[in-house]
């Protein structure tokens, strides 16, 4: 369903982005597999404040303190200061389509109208990046939401939503956008595709899908192909 990566160097170990609630039990697993435990993890990143990303990060935040953070411009919506996210009626109208029934069954399964946020979540500054595992940089990319991030860490590009490779709302693989009801700024969506087209990397760990290897150009440069179609 959804995506989120494990870092880990000599100065310890990082969450980016945590799954629906649901996926505790995974993200638990994906730490262990290191050998890691819950009260390891040193913050946990998000790329953006929906449900699917945040989600166990709750769990971590008030069971262990971990410290959340990301971009300033999303510490409101991770606190649920306000809400940018598909409605449930977005849904509902679009639940004769087989693949959206699979998705919204899997969405209730794991928690995704929980509508709790974490209170503690602080922005990430450059002087903080450059302390945790990693040391990401922030590549700004809004339009998903008006404060989502990508990261660049150690050659990886983990982009969350801002450029996926597949979801069960989609019909290709490869990479691309969300489909329009899940991003709040579509047009903003494509710019932040053409800043991403701008790195020099080859590697893409997207929120949904499979990892991405070539240049990160090619993969934005395809996801703006079908935007425009």
């Amino acid at each position: 369903m959804v995506n989120w990566a494990v870092v880990a160097d000599e100065s310890g170990v990082m969450l980016v982005d945590a799954g629906y609630p649901g996926d505790r039990e995974r993200v638990l697993d994906s730490l262990h597999r290191l050998g890691y435990q819950a009260g390891d993890v040193r913050a946990i990143l998000l790329t953006h404040a929906h449900i699917d990303h945040l989600g166990s990060g709750i769990w971590f935040a008030r069971e262990h303190g971990t410290p959340v953070f990301c971009h300033a411009d999303e510490v409101g919506h991770a606190k649920r200061e306000y809400h940018q996210s598909a409605s449930v009626l977005d849904v509902v109208l679009r639940s004769w389509r087989p693949r959206t029934a699979v998705w919204g069954l899997r969405l209730l399964g794991s928690g995704g109208l929980i509508r709790t946020g974490i209170p503690t979540t602080q922005p990430l500054t450059a002087a903080l990046a450059a302390t945790l595992p990693g040391q990401p940089m922030e590549i700004f990319t809004p339009g998903h939401t008006s404060g989502h991030c990508s990261y660049l860490i150690d050659g990886v590009l983990v982009s969350g939503d801002a450029l996926v490779t597949g979801h069960t709302m989609l019909r290709h693989h490869g990479p691309q956008l969300l489909p329009t009801v899940f991003n709040h700024r579509w047009q903003q969506c494509i710019r932040s595709l053409d800043a991403l087209a701008l790195l020099e990397t080859e590697i893409l760990a997207p929120g949904h899908g499979d990892v991405w290897r070539g240049p990160i150009r090619v993969a934005a440069q395809e996801a703006i192909a079908r935007a425009r179609r």
